[in-house]
């Protein structure tokens, strides 16, 4: 980033003008921690599914593309700032973060679910008893939201990072863990023999792109492109790349699988 920083640096103290019909790169945000979605892969380099659907987005735009790593719970504001264009990093669709941005078609249908000790008595939201019962959630996501305002007399361990969230409930400091089925799936199979999922849903959620309310245009260009790939079977594609075990699980277990 720097070498082409002065490159071009150096192009323009030369007299080079800028071409005024090249098209302006495409700015998505996304939180690279969230595998197999938004990740890094063993390079270092961005990876994942929606890494490779902000590829595709580009291309259909005709637009370079420019990827930057946001904090979750700075994300909407930097839509907001202009620091990007378009969200796309696993988000729910909310009547609450409609208020402040707007969201394309959705492309996934996911749910809240618990991840709890494998020996917890806990079967189901309703085992969790106000005042005692203690559930650890993601600062800024769904399963925060939710909990705060559902269970407003259940104690919530509140913590930046999904990772952390999961060794609460592990140490036994947190019943259970409140967050999305795919992340509660694989957290359990890297601790099955201290956790088990709940993967019943506590409520359906729907993953959607985010944008600004006043880019209409760009709206229907994200909702046309999220059509055309589903109809060329993209998503299928990028499900067997990078959640092949994950989705044959989830049939197994009488889960719907996820994408529209």
């Amino acid at each position: 980033m720097g070498a082409f920083l002065v490159l071009t640096l150096y192009l323009s103290s030369c007299g080079r003008k800028e071409d005024s019909n090249a098209p302006m790169p495409l700015v998505v945000g996304m939180e690279m921690a969230y595998p197999p979605f938004e990740m890094r892969g063993p390079d270092n380099q961005p990876d994942g599914i929606s890494v490779r659907m902000a590829e595709d987005l580009a291309v259909y735009l005709g637009r370079p593309l420019e990827l930057r790593d946001v904090a979750w719970d700075g994300i909407i504001p930097a839509l907001q700032s202009k620091k990007i264009d378009v969200i796309i990093s696993s988000m729910t669709r909310t009547p609450e973060r409609e208020n402040t941005i707007a969201f394309s078609d959705g492309y996934v249908t996911n749910g809240l679910c618990m991840l709890v000790r494998k020996d917890s008595a806990i079967q189901s939201i309703e085992d969790v008893v106000p005042g005692e019962t203690k559930l650890a959630v993601k600062l800024a996501t769904t399963g925060h939201q939710w909990a705060t305002k559902s269970l407003p007399e259940v104690p919530l361990i509140t913590l930046d990072e999904a990772a952390a969230c999961v060794l609460e409930v592990v140490q036994g400091r947190a019943d259970a863990f409140v967050y999305d089925q795919i992340s509660i799936y694989q957290f359990w199979k890297k601790y099955e023999g201290e956790t088990r999922p709940i993967l019943n849903p506590i409520r359906e959620e729907t993953w959607a792109v985010g944008l600004r309310k006043s880019d209409e245009e760009l709206r229907a260009q994200v909702n046309a492109f999220l059509a055309e790939y589903r109809e060329k079977g993209r998503f299928d594609e990028l499900a067997d790349r990078y959640m092949a075990e994950q989705k044959a699980a989830f049939e197994d277990m009488g889960v719907p699988f996820i994408f529209h």
